[in-house]
């Protein structure tokens, strides 16, 4: 925890530093556009990768399978989105590296496979079967059949 409170008082230290390097580099106001404009960029992102995550995971959904590709791509790009519209340079970076398709995909598979190996670990602690994943029951309500008259 000490760790996490750490990083989030250092976080915006080293941003402005950056900001600050940038901006003598090539000028404060080409770098303060540069911001803007990667801003202006994160809110683009974030709008058309929903619309498009939402997109695919229904044509999965009327295919037949399962979206948690779909889903997982869609997370990693509004991911980057976002990462873009905070301001400053290395969330954009971040953001960046988010966006690209082959770190895009590493990322997501490296998350999928820690939630699987997470999987696993918690079904050897409940004491569940490891083999193949169990289907989920579905609750079905007790169907009475009978006859139904309106009596006035």
């Amino acid at each position: 925890m000490r760790i996490f409170l750490f990083s989030l008082l250092l976080f915006p230290v080293l941003e402005l530093f950056v900001f600050f390097q940038v901006g003598t580099a090539i000028g404060f106001f080409p770098a303060l556009l540069l911001i803007i404009a990667g801003s202006a960029l994160g809110v683009l992102i974030m709008r058309l990768a929903g619309l498009a995550t939402a997109l695919s995971t229904r044509e999965a959904l009327q295919r037949g399978e399962m979206p948690g590709g779909q889903m997982l791509n869609g997370m990693m790009l509004t991911l980057g989105g976002g990462l873009l519209l905070v301001p400053g340079f290395i969330t954009d970076v971040l953001g960046l590296l988010c966006l690209l398709p082959f770190t895009r995909h590493w990322l997501a598979g490296n998350l999928q496979r820690r939630a699987e190996a997470q999987a696993q670990r918690q079904r050897a602690f409940t004491g569940e079967p490891q083999g193949a994943p169990q289907p989920p029951r579905q609750h079905r309500p007790e169907v009475i059949e009978g006859e139904y008259e309106r009596r006035d």
